[in-house]
């Protein structure tokens, strides 16, 4: 990791423009009372954005003003400095004006778009990696800047922020510690105060810049702490490149067998594999071949860590490929496909670079391509921030598609995602199809009339066949009843499971325990449902045919000993005993329950 001492010494890498290491250090005895009233005026603007209802009630344009405060303030907080504070302020205020027109967006299209939100963590991706290519110069330098000064103020940036963040935390324990204190004298004023949202906002705004400015005229120090965080990452990143390697070894020799039977969990984990890949070799090689570390095993753990991220890139895209021509596009999956693009790439430019650089130019190459994918990265994430390209109408059509083609059946088919989960244009699909004849327009009418989501996201909605359940009961009757719940309430009984008849309540509901077997539990555990209407008339206060009981000075209280009921399972208790309205008028079928279990 960059030394700051060090960014003024030796020549930058080839054809590179150093920035002079008195602006990247600046120490300013001014900074930390300037960053705290900067966001101290930030947190108040925020309070009066946030909890004033009068002040806008559009929640576009409130949306819209939080998101500029907030952006545009910590990349003003974290880019100023005295020679350079005007061009800091107008890259705080394009911060700012994007990520305020991003908010504006996801909250003015409502339902109309979809995966807003995923646009929305887009722009604070591109702001996250804006702020260290500007503080480096790159608006001056372009792709000539400096790989030691961008290096080093990723790294800055991240510890300063994370120590103002927990300075913050640490000033809200000794308020409510000097609290404790003025409490014991009878003076509730910090009480008061901390219970009022706008000291809240004001306080921490001020307090986290104070700490901010304080940590940003040390950098000399945090680059110290930087080369201890190195050192033990770099520790841990031997082990990690030779399970990497063994994992990808024993997949290829499975064939991908492993791969292909867990698609739901295997993309999200390689990505992340590769992503810690990416972290473990920078913390090899450093800023220079002179600061890489000297030695052998750990450069070769370098080498091989960025060998791996292509290979786990592509099996994180045929695990997803697998995904999709499974289940179709969904603006969700689209999204992970461009962050698998962009993976690959990465990944594909490291092997490159590795090949390229053969035994003595390999880190640099390496470095070169670090620096060239942030740029990249920077320049997707801000297109993908904007609504240019609508994923919701992409995946509709891909869905329909799949319909017509036969890969799906109109019982399969997710109608309900084309009314909640693709925006506009999946309700305007959606019409399409409820407009036609048969099975698909009728199924695609009832998704028109839902006015909630069903809990399965992008899976079929269930009919009886889907149900796979052992009911114990010695009423026949019971089944259509617990047949019609479980079709409506579908987070019921997902798997196999077992129903139990708990007989009526005193309301006269009919009730049931659900025992279900979870993955990681040694035990089956259970939930109750009432599954039916009170026949008492009790709707809302059910109480009243409850003895009343009045406490009073002269009241008896005691711990006593009841009987009580519990489910259980080949003879062994499971859970907690049943209350007493589940085993309210059980008693009587109890032998018959035993019965039809036995049989």
């Amino acid at each position: 990791m960059s030394d700051p001492r060090s960014l003024a010494e030796g020549a930058p890498q080839t054809g590179a423009v150093a920035l002079d290491e008195e602006e990247l250090i600046e120490d300013w005895p001014l900074r930390p009372w300037v960053l705290a009233a900067l966001l101290g005026v930030g947190g108040l603007l925020i309070h009066l954005l946030t909890d004033i209802d009068d002040l806008w009630d559009e929640p576009a344009w409130r949306a819209a003003g939080t998101s500029f405060v907030w952006f545009g303030f910590l990349a003003l907080a974290f880019s100023l400095n005295r020679k350079r504070a005007i061009e800091a302020g107008l890259f705080a205020l394009v911060i700012g004006l994007i990520m305020g027109g991003i908010a504006w967006h996801m909250v003015s299209a409502d339902d109309q778009h979809a995966a807003t939100e995923l646009s929305f963590a887009s722009g604070v991706f591109f702001s996250l990696l804006a702020l260290p290519l500007f503080q480096a110069g790159f608006h001056k330098t372009r792709f000539a800047t400096d790989y030691r000064a961008t290096h080093f103020h990723v790294w800055s940036d991240a510890i300063s922020g994370a120590g103002a963040l927990a300075f913050v935390g640490i000033s809200w324990l000794l308020l409510h510690l000097l609290d404790a204190l003025f409490q014991l004298v009878g003076i509730e004023l910090i009480r008061d105060l901390t219970r009022e949202s706008w000291f809240g906002w004001i306080w921490s705004g001020a307090v986290g810049g104070a700490a901010l400015g304080v940590l940003r005229n040390n950098l000399k120090i945090i680059g110290a702490l930087q080369r201890v965080v190195m050192l033990v990452f770099a520790l841990l990143a031997v082990p990690f490149a030779a399970a990497i390697v063994i994992f990808l070894a024993v997949l290829i020799a499975s064939g991908g067998q492993a791969l292909w039977a867990a698609t739901d969990d295997a993309t999200p984990i390689l990505l992340s594999c590769a992503a810690a890949c990416f972290i473990f070799f920078n913390t090899i090689i450093r800023d220079t071949d002179e600061e890489r570390s000297k030695s052998r095993i750990m450069q070769i753990a370098a080498a091989v860590l960025a060998a791996c991220i292509l290979p786990l890139t592509v099996f994180s895209a045929v695990s997803m490929g697998i995904r999709i021509d499974q289940y179709g596009l969904a603006p969700e999956r689209i999204w992970a496909l461009i962050a698998i693009a962009i993976a690959t790439a990465y990944g594909l430019a490291s092997f490159v670079a590795l090949v390229r650089g053969r035994l003595a130019g390999w880190s640099q190459q390496l470095r070169q391509v670090c620096f060239n994918m942030a740029v990249v990265a920077c320049g997707i994430a801000f297109l993908l921030a904007l609504p240019l390209v609508d994923f919701g109408g992409v995946s509709a059509r891909n869905q329909v598609d799949r319909l017509n083609a036969g890969k799906v059946t109109a019982e399969q088919f997710d109608f309900a995602a084309l009314r909640f989960d693709f925006g506009a244009s999946g309700e305007a699909v959606l019409a399409e199809l409820a407009e036609g004849e048969g099975e698909v327009a009728t199924l695609a009418a009832e998704a028109q009339e839902m006015d909630e989501r069903p809990y399965e996201r992008f899976g079929k909605q269930r009919n009886e066949a889907d149900l796979d359940f052992r009911l114990i009961t010695d009423n026949p009757q019971l089944r259509p009843l617990v047949v019609e719940f479980l079709l409506l309430e579908s987070y019921v009984c997902r798997e196999q499971c077992v129903i139990l008849d708990l007989g009526q309540n005193r309301r006269g509901q009919r009730q049931i325990a659900v025992l279900t077997q979870h993955r990681y539990s040694p035990q089956p555990g259970y939930d109750t449902y009432a599954i039916s209407k009170p026949t008492d008339g009790c709707e809302t206060d059910c109480w009243q045919d409850r003895p009343k009981i009045e406490l009073s000075d002269e009241s008896k209280v005691a711990i006593e000993k009841f009987e009580r009921s519990y489910i259980t399972v080949d003879g062994e208790p499971i859970g907690q005993p049943l209350s007493e309205d589940a085993v309210d008028g059980l008693s009587a079928q109890i032998p018959q329950i035993t019965q039809a279990n036995t049989e």
